[in-house]
């Protein structure tokens, strides 16, 4: 079984854009751009052996719920 990783440069491109539009949208304020970015980081991380063309996505979507979650 062949597992396909992101390129160094998909990972900060995921995680970026994560965390630009979770800022710009909704847990700027409510948990901070440090929160924010830790989680998105860690979501990236658990995320690793994903498909490179889903990552932003994925990250985006476990962020958001680990987020969501965290500040409910």
């Amino acid at each position: 079984m062949t597992t396909v990783l992101a390129p160094r440069s998909s990972d900060d491109e995921s995680v970026e854009q994560a965390v630009a539009r979770l800022l710009a949208e909704e847990y700027g304020t409510l948990a901070g751009p440090q929160v924010v970015m830790g989680v998105v980081q860690n979501a990236r991380r658990e995320l690793a052996g994903s498909p490179v063309g889903a990552l932003p996505e994925l990250v985006e979507r476990l962020a958001r719920y680990r987020l969501h979650t965290s500040v409910s």
